[in-house]
């Protein structure tokens, strides 16, 4: 497919604009371009039947069944786009006067009610504007409130072997030393490793619960204890948060700060780069060191003089807190714990189907999420979690996470969420169970899989190392 500027010709165009009747006023010669933008020429048919093709190449949560592990990738309620459509959301802008967006003020508030509610906590923040990117602020509140104490010297934060991937790399990034602690038999921290490590360098912990492998660690009271015993503060990666919406608060399991994933848990648009929203709660004793602007706590607006500063323009994201806010409205106190049992009993039941030749990697029930293990499907027939994934595709599905959690070999992470039919979920174990089949009897064959997608099978090295992503103008 051509892109839109090879289609470009010079002299085509769509604009019919009648003349004006008012007088011109010329931008400044400072404000304006030395010489025009770059823009493709193309007449209204083709922009229609360009855009139309793009749509047709990519797949997405509305063409078919989506278990990416770990990201939630779940049905988004059309009611939600309708409200965050409203004009009164859509046509205001961040430095209007406040008498003229109370409606919008109140939306925030009553968004942050909800979220300190359902995590524990005792004040929110809207400006992250993605899970890694909460994931900082909440490591920041950590190093500022310990050196408001002078206690800089904590530069240790603990993340387990299982932990997202982004979070050894935030807490780098917060000017942290990161140190790695394994995890026992059964999938969950090593109580033992957590004591030896736990200290007077321990900043804090970060943790998701349950964790990348669908496991609830049932030690998560002692492990929050110990390393509050030892001096540091606790940090949930809420981007798990859907196995026990409603049911389970990080605060109540000793959690001091928390990011909540809103493209995730909260049902609003997630994937191709954004919008997103990373929103970051924390504990009472953590909220005077929040971002400035947008502070919400029960009592009103906070800004606080020790606060780590801006992490972003204005307020974070507002349409997506809206969409969330309609998110919780719909569903309700009463309704929402029926996510988080769905999303398990999806998970329990797809994990179930495929046991006899794809056993999960860890006994026991799962929360949202499992993974399995292709190790000895590549020793013995040479196919990799990377081809299984690709020939999925071929069954019109997306394929699920891949080689994560990093200490589960050839894995194949696996989310059905809870928006998924149970009639989708058996169309779903027999697509796994089929390639599993023609991987015992034709196992070369899935090495060129898929067959029927757009693109099929990319020299991935080339495409690393010699990548065109932009037009180049000749």
């Amino acid at each position: 497919m051509k892109l839109i500027f090879e289609k470009s010709r010079e002299g085509l165009g769509c604009d019919i604009l009648p003349p004006c009747d008012v007088p011109a006023a010329p931008l400044p010669a400072y404000m304006a371009r030395k010489k025009p933008a770059r823009l493709p020429s193309l007449d209204e048919n083709q922009i229609s039947r360009h855009y139309s093709a793009l749509a047709k190449r990519v797949f997405g949560i509305n063409d078919g069944f989506y278990p990416l592990g770990s990201c939630t990738m779940k049905y988004n309620p059309k009611v939600n786009e309708e409200l965050a459509g409203l004009a009164g959301f859509t046509d205001i802008h961040p430095l209007q006067p406040e008498h003229t967006v109370r409606g919008c003020r109140k939306l925030l508030d009553l968004a942050a009610g909800y979220l300190c509610e359902i995590t524990g906590m005792d004040a929110v923040n809207f400006q992250p504007a993605a899970g890694a990117h909460g994931e900082l602020t909440g490591l920041l509140l950590i190093k500022a409130s310990h050196e408001s104490r002078g206690e800089g010297a904590r530069k240790q934060i603990i993340v387990p072997d299982s932990a997202h991937g982004t979070n050894p790399a935030s807490a780098s990034m917060a000017g942290y030393s990161v140190v790695n602690i394994p995890s026992g038999p059964d999938g969950c921290i090593d109580l033992a490793a957590l004591k030896a490590v736990a200290g007077p360098g321990t900043a804090g912990l970060m943790l998701t619960n349950p964790n990348t492998l669908g496991v609830f660690d049932p030690n998560i009271l002692e492990i929050t204890r110990i390393v509050h015993e030892a001096g540091g503060l606790n940090y949930y990666d809420g981007a798990n948060l859907n196995a026990v919406i409603g049911i389970a608060r990080p605060g109540d399991m000793g959690f001091d700060v928390v990011h909540l994933n809103l493209h995730k848990t909260f049902s609003t648009p997630h994937g191709g780069g954004g919008p997103g929203s990373g929103v970051v709660g924390c504990k009472e004793s953590l909220a005077p060191f929040l971002p400035v602007s947008g502070v919400v706590m029960e009592g009103g607006d906070t800004e606080h003089s020790q606060s780590i500063g801006r992490v972003r323009a204005f307020g974070g994201n507002f349409l997506v807190v809206v969409r969330a806010a309609a998110y919780l409205l719909t569903l309700g106190k009463e309704n929402l714990p029926e996510v988080a049992r769905n999303a398990a009993l999806n998970a329990n039941y797809l994990m179930e189907r495929l046991r006899t030749k794809l056993p999960s990697a860890y006994p026991g029930p799962c929360m949202h999420e499992f993974v399995v293990s292709l190790e000895k499907l590549k020793a013995g027939y040479g196919v990799s979690a990377l081809d299984f994934a690709k020939a999925l595709q071929d069954k019109g599905m997306y394929p699920p996470t891949i080689y994560f959690p990093l200490i589960v070999r050839e894995a194949l992470m696996i989310e059905p969420t809870e928006t998924e039919s149970r009639e989708t979920l058996d169309e779903a174990a027999e697509a796994f169970l089929s390639v599993y089949d023609q991987a015992l009897a034709d196992g070369e064959s899935l090495r060129a899989a898929p067959r029927t997608a757009v693109i099929c099978r990319p020299d991935e090295v080339k495409a690393a190392r010699q990548s065109k992503v932009c037009f180049r103008w000749d």
